[in-house]
């Protein structure tokens, strides 16, 4: 069993208001580009271009199936977006990308990450499996899909948002995925 470890540092904006965590990123053979959400599949980067900017293409670069990663990065230093995920260290069960075939062997140190973050007033779990990591290093009840849970630390008030996955095997239509995730957007100030 080959032990992966987390590919990117973490992409945390000084002004970050939000806080977005996967669990993992998929193999690199999936990648399309060297950031998060890398798979070309992936609905992150049209559910952000539709709700932002009502263009799922956005920030799509069609004719070399990737995304346009310098527009991507001005966008969440902008808008004061952070990236990570609950993982740092992984067995890949079967060799995909789905939760149910990780074996967590490290867990991202949440409250040390949020403590860089002195701004930030909203944690994103994109997947069951990141909403149970962060649910238990925050000791707070896991939000479903759609909602959130309300936590003191460190002496200010946070909000754990359950979102659905961005993934294509997660049976949602993209615009439908965009109205949960406008839910966390507009507290973006």
């Amino acid at each position: 069993m080959t032990i992966e470890k987390h590919p990117f540092e973490p992409f945390l904006p000084e002004n970050a208001q939000l806080l977005m965590l996967g669990t993992f990123p998929p193999a690199e053979k999936r990648w399309c580009m060297k950031f998060y959400y890398p798979n070309f599949s992936n609905d992150m980067w049209r559910i952000m271009g539709l709700y932002f900017f009502q263009d799922k293409q956005h920030f799509v670069r069609q004719e070399e199936k990737t995304y346009d990663l310098e527009k991507l990065k001005l966008f969440l230093r902008e808008k004061g977006i952070a990236l990570y995920d609950t993982a740092t260290r992984i067995v890949r069960t079967t060799g995909t990308a789905s939760d149910k075939d990780l074996e967590i062997i490290e867990e991202t140190d949440l409250q040390q990450m949020v403590r860089k973050l002195p701004r930030c007033h909203t944690i994103v779990t994109a997947g069951q499996l990141a909403t149970t990591i962060a649910s238990r290093q925050f000791s707070i009840a896991e939000p479903k899909v759609g909602t959130f849970t309300t936590f003191s630390f460190d002496h200010r008030e946070l909000r754990l948002y359950r979102m659905p996955s961005s993934s294509r095997a997660y049976p949602m239509a993209i615009e439908k995925k965009t109205v949960f995730y406008q839910e966390v957007f507009r507290l973006l100030l």
